[in-house]
């Protein structure tokens, strides 16, 4: 119940501060990885929230286990959270590729940066997450100077990590995250 009236505020907030959206999801693109950056702010989660619904995509998003915690957990999981162990000597990659080969219509959110603050570099799980299932990564960036969501085309990832982030942060430069002095590489 909670997570419907947050998706709600989210969908009302984002429409009243004059949120766009540019560019969408093609239709036979079931399977995905949506990389959002830069990812500056707390604020992204509830213009991914409202983006998501008025999209009309199902797309999940990891986050840290440690955020899965009571009273919020369950309103987590139904806002399409799934927690990651990260102290656990497991491949990732392995994991989200074992999703992406079992479930039919699977999209997945991952912030390249793994912090909202300011990185000199991208980690590339979600790179390597694409490769491996043999999916699209899909950039979004959040321009809060324009109020607007941006998504790219899907591409897909080459093999040449280097040229492939390359293109990924030409995607996305120009836009003006939340919090700008974390968001510059």
């Amino acid at each position: 119940m909670f997570a419907k009236a947050f998706v709600w505020i989210c969908v009302r907030w984002f429409k009243r501060n004059g949120w766009t959206i540019s560019g969408n999801v093609p239709d036979n693109v079931k399977k995905y990885v949506l990389v959002v950056a830069p990812h500056t702010s707390n604020w992204d989660f509830m213009v991914g929230v409202a983006a998501r619904k008025l999209l009309g995509i199902n797309v999940k998003y990891v986050a840290k286990k440690e955020l899965f915690v009571w009273p919020i957990a369950g309103t987590m999981k139904r806002l399409g959270g799934f927690p990651v162990d990260r102290s656990k000597n497991t491949s990732f990659v392995d994991q989200m590729t074992e999703f992406f080969n079992a479930i039919d219509d699977f999209a997945v959110t991952v912030t390249p940066e793994g912090t909202r603050g300011k990185v000199s570099k991208w980690k590339t799980g979600f790179y390597h997450i694409a490769r491996q299932a043999g999916v699209p990564v899909i950039t979004v960036g959040f321009d809060y100077v324009k109020k607007c969501v941006i998504l790219n085309e899907p591409t897909m990832p080459t093999g040449d990590i280097d040229a492939d982030f390359e293109l990924f942060k030409n995607q996305l430069s120009g836009i003006v995250p939340k919090n700008p002095e974390f968001g510059m590489y």
